[in-house]
């Protein structure tokens, strides 16, 4: 068994992982691709006749699913003077230590404070204490081992974004797993499947936690992957997009840690209530607080709607907004090269990734190959989405690329900032415009 430590990884490593080309592979030819069409298609017209079918029944007829199972059974919330700090929890569901070889990491949950550019600095929660956090890179079929610590005084979770984990290790706090309390450890075992581009993100908090920092990569490989066959690419980039709102974040957390520490005073005096985390076993008992004079925090948050209200000021690719996106260098290609740039949404904004000088193919869409490449020069990539994009090195040149929701391109509202990198071409020898940096116009 081998044991690794996710260390912190400098914006160039997080973006570039070179992946070694397979001569013998098969060509992905279009007749594949178009085999591939056909059937999908096939499937959407099945589909369309049943929702026909089905939207002729009375509404009134459909019945209503119920389960059979009492609410809040096995957590830990529910239980008289529970307390979770400093526990160490292994969520059932996963094979044994001693039945399938797992691939060991231990993780954290910190509070940081992180510079998105000169001079703009504002605490995050972060993953190993840094954004975005570490790339996994695991093969298909591995059996994973994550042991997550929380060194915060708030609680978390990790949800594996598009993988196709047993329930009980999903990351939904109070659907499939109660919130990692603080210097709890917590133990995630499953088995990375399907192959592609995936991602990790806390789905505690979710606006806050996920858009401000607690967000990564989780690439699971495959020696048999079809855009590889169609595309002998020789590179692979992983570009995370992020929209941070400094100042909603600030208060945030700020308000976040006045009240947890509240909260994390009653567990320690072993006398916690599930009203003060707002959890309840069903529906039903919901109610009954209500009726007996419990006031939800959403009633407090209708009194003043700015302080729901997200409006990110900076946007970033890996943690970094124009010009410190330079910091590291670009994307690299050389003449005749196939690439793959990965990119994630790990923020709550939709962003139009734009690549001048090229036509690239999207090959993959959460994670999933598409039938059929599509030659694009911009692509939406919305919130919770992953979009692969094959580039071939056809136009020697310096080249942005950029999100071309243009007020998005911005730092705290002046442009040019934000998701701005480029792509340069390695082998141009002597050029006749070298770039340089501009950071208002």
């Amino acid at each position: 068994m081998r044991i690794a430590r996710l260390d912190r990884l400098d914006a160039a490593r997080c973006a570039a992982w070179p992946a070694a080309p397979r001569d013998d592979a098969p060509a992905y030819t279009r007749r594949d691709f178009l085999r591939g069409a056909a059937v999908l298609g096939g499937g959407a017209i099945a589909a369309g006749l049943a929702m026909r079918v089905s939207s002729a029944e009375p509404l009134a007829t459909m019945p209503v699913p119920r389960h059979d199972h009492a609410g809040g059974q096995g957590s830990m919330v529910f239980q008289s003077g529970h307390t979770m700090r400093g526990a160490r929890t292994m969520p059932p569901g996963a094979p044994a230590d001693d039945q399938v070889t797992y691939r060991e990491f231990d993780m954290t949950f910190e509070l940081v404070e992180h510079e998105v550019l000169p001079g703009v600095r504002f605490p995050v929660f972060a993953f190993n204490g840094q954004v975005p956090g570490p790339v996994f890179r695991v093969q298909e079929n591995d059996w994973i081992k994550v042991n997550i610590t929380n060194k915060t005084e708030e609680m978390h979770t990790i949800h594996w974004h598009g993988v196709d984990v047993i329930y009980t290790m999903d990351g939904v706090p109070m659907s499939n797993q109660d919130p990692v309390h603080p210097e709890e450890v917590f133990t995630y075992r499953f088995q990375a499947r399907p192959a592609g581009t995936r991602f990790y993100h806390c789905h505690w908090g979710t606006p806050l936690h996920m858009m401000s920092a607690l967000h990564g990569a989780f690439i699971i490989d495959s020696p048999d992957d079809p855009i590889r066959r169609a595309f002998p690419y020789t590179r692979d980039y992983v570009l995370m997009l992020e929209a941070f709102d400094v100042n909603m974040t600030r208060q945030g957390i700020d308000d976040l840690l006045s009240g947890m520490k509240q909260v994390n005073q009653l567990i320690a005096r072993r006398r916690p209530s599930h009203l003060a985390h707002g959890f309840f076993r069903n529906y039903q008992e919901f109610l009954k607080a209500i009726d007996a004079g419990w006031r939800p925090p959403y009633l407090a948050g209708m009194a003043n709607p700015a302080a729901a209200e997200i409006r990110p000021n900076f946007f970033a690719i890996n943690g970094k907004s124009f010009p410190a996106t330079m910091e590291h260098g670009h994307i690299k290609i050389r003449s005749g090269e196939y690439i793959r740039i990965r990119l994630i949404n790990g923020g709550v904004f939709d962003h139009h990734m734009h690549l001048h000088g090229h036509q690239f193919w999207k090959v993959a869409e959460d994670g999933n190959p598409l039938p059929q490449p599509l030659r694009l020069n911009t692509v939406p990539v919305t919130p919770g989405k992953t979009v692969d994009i094959i580039v071939f090195g056809d136009n020697p040149g310096f080249w942005d690329f950029h999100d071309h929701k243009e007020s998005q391109s911005r730092n705290n509202g002046v442009y040019p900032g934000g998701m701005i990198t480029m792509l340069e071409y390695e082998d141009m020898g002597e050029v006749p415009y070298v770039p340089s940096i501009s950071i208002n116009q």
